[in-house]
């Protein structure tokens, strides 16, 4: 399991009966996680220093409740990144603190291939891996067929001080993109894709994990330029393992390189304890 242990703006303080105490910033919240299935907290005290902490409902979805006073939204770093924070309706904060040990290996692929690179970033969300790629001197284009999410990613990547790098912001849907992208001819040398259980595009597209993701692999190979640097998918599908992911990045990837597959994690303060947050495949040239 690959760790994002390098934050300081961000930590699990605890967690228990389904529930992760954390900081984010100076703001502490408790949100509700499946994997934590064990009951016995460790700081049994913290858990009273949260701002907010989000009650699932019996009929589905739910809503935060606001213990102490804090800001509607603030921002958090991550080295030189930064990223604007908000609790949203359903848990989500707009950022997987995770995927900050993806961000890392993709930031050193990029300034390591001492070439330009052109990153194509779909389901891109609030745009994590787009502000990372934009900081070590990629151009990317950033797609999300939800027009609220795109600005979120404007936002940080504003705030990040990145406004003048090369960056191409697109809401539509993902498959339809694609194959206009084909069209045209247009090519890429590295694509991330953090594609979710299920979904709809812009226009009601449906998107089921399962059904969808192999054909979308091999559609992306073919906007793969010659001398393509890496291809990476993030997925938080229950029931999906790693290795799946490898698997169909081999079936549809001929060129020579380094396939790879695992998880990816957060620790917690003070503890052996690993929280597992979601898996990866990824392949990347030698």
């Amino acid at each position: 399991m690959k760790l994002a242990n390098n934050w300081k703006d961000y930590e699990i303080l605890d967690m228990a009966n389904g529930e992760k105490l954390e900081r984010w910033g100076n703001v502490i919240l408790i949100r509700p996680d499946p994997q934590i299935i064990w009951n016995k907290k460790e700081h049994e005290e913290k858990w009273k220093t949260a701002n907010a902490i989000y009650n699932r409902s019996k009929t589905g979805g739910g809503s935060w409740q606001y213990k102490k006073k804090m800001p509607s939204e603030w921002k958090i770093k991550y080295k030189d990144l930064t990223f604007n924070i908000k609790p949203m309706g359903f848990k989500h904060t707009g950022l997987f603190p995770e995927q900050a040990v993806n961000w890392d290996w993709m930031m050193e692929k990029i300034k390591s291939a001492k070439r330009d690179i052109k990153v194509l970033n779909l389901f891109a969300y609030t745009g994590g891996a787009t502000v990372a790629c934009l900081s070590a001197g990629a151009s990317v284009c950033h797609v999300d067929s939800s027009k609220g999410m795109v600005t979120w990613a404007k936002e940080n990547v504003n705030s990040s001080g990145l406004k003048d790098r090369p960056v191409r912001y697109i809401v539509d849907d993902v498959v339809k993109f694609v194959n206009r992208e084909i069209r045209r001819g247009n090519k890429y040398d590295a694509i991330i894709m953090d594609p979710p259980s299920y979904g709809r595009g812009a226009k009601g597209e449906v998107w089921r994990f399962e059904d969808d993701i192999t054909d979308l692999v091999e559609l992306c190979t073919k906007v793969l330029s010659k001398n393509p640097l890496f291809f990476l998918i993030n997925s938080y599908t229950t029931g999906i393992s790693a290795k799946v992911l490898e698997n169909i990045l081999r079936i549809n990837i001929k060129n020579d390189g380094i396939f790879e597959s695992g998880e990816v994690g957060l620790p917690m303060k003070d503890s052996k304890l690993v929280l597992p947050c979601g898996i990866y495949g990824k392949w990347e040239e030698k």
